[in-house]
């Protein structure tokens, strides 16, 4: 089963006063990386959220926007730091005495002194709130798999008619690889025949041939193209994450293409390994979308 790393979801939630929204994409990557970004707040429920997303996305970076409005994920409370007040005030009082100043000591000469009132938030465990955002997560997850699955779909008829493409290509090949030979052997003989007057030395011709044979022979690598084809074409239906096994039969069948290439004394045969080299390019590009 064909699945791309990129998708989108988005879902809404509320509970009384807090609304929620969780918007959520993801890319390739090589393997699952869940990127949170949400309010401080949030955190405790960190590890659950990333355990639901696990339940249906299994590579691809993912980045997950949280976003609320509303403060009842927080308890505050005031923290006074007693003995910090107590020796500002009696610090004043000192002053005043030292330098007989008559104003007196006023609430607002301590509020002034910030460091003795401190706010405290500390993040409060609704599990009426965790509830409702791991089903509006939830949804936005299925969302994303969702376009996920629809986006592969349309990338596994695509793979498909490549790989159709290349066998095609690699059947043409193997017609044409005996042409070589032929071709080469009336070359040889013309040449032998040139040089020699019109002579022809039949055992030099057939040892100059048997050589060319066999450093120009593709036969093996034809074989493992057709191979790897099959391979691609059968690892398409599996229902797992595919994604790298594909990239490493593109690796193969670009490599036996190459070579292909390097051995080529022939026009028809080098036409041919461009356009497959082309396709496989292509390929590899679908493939590294892939799950």
């Amino acid at each position: 089963m064909v699945v791309s790393m990129t998708g989108y979801g988005r879902a809404t939630g509320q509970v009384d006063s807090i609304s929620m929204t969780v918007e959520m994409k993801s890319v390739n990557h090589r393997f699952l990386d869940i990127a949170l970004k949400m309010p401080k707040q949030l955190i405790v429920y960190e590890d659950k959220m990333k355990k639901l997303i696990n339940r249906f996305i299994r590579r691809g970076r993912v980045e997950v926007y949280i976003n609320f409005e509303g403060d009842t994920f927080l308890d505050k409370s005031i923290q006074v730091d007693w003995d910090l007040v107590s020796e500002y005030i009696d610090s004043l009082n000192m002053m005043k005495k030292r330098y007989s100043l008559h104003d007196d000591v006023k609430l607002e000469h301590i509020l002034s002194l910030k460091e003795s009132i401190e706010i405290i938030e500390k993040p409060v465990i609704n599990h009426s709130i965790e509830s409702e955002l791991l089903q509006i997560l939830e949804e936005a997850t299925r969302q994303l798999a969702d376009m996920r699955k629809a986006e592969g779909n349309q990338l596994k008829l695509d793979l498909l008619n490549r790989l159709e493409l290349m066998k095609k290509l690699t059947i043409e090949l193997e017609e044409l690889a005996p042409n070589v030979i032929e071709q080469y052997r009336k070359r040889i003989e013309k040449r032998i025949s040139e040089f020699m007057q019109g002579k022809v030395d039949e055992q030099r011709i057939l040892t100059e041939v048997a050589i060319f044979a066999e450093k120009a022979d593709i036969s093996e690598e034809i074989t493992r193209i057709h191979s790897h084809i099959q391979q691609f074409a059968d690892t398409i239906q599996i229902d797992e994450p595919i994604g790298r096994k594909l990239d490493f039969l593109v690796q193969e069948l670009n490599r036996e293409v190459n070579t292909i290439g390097s051995k080529a004394n022939d026009q028809l045969i080098a036409k041919n390994v461009v356009e497959l080299k082309s396709i496989i390019e292509k390929v590899k590009e679908q493939v590294q979308n892939i799950e």
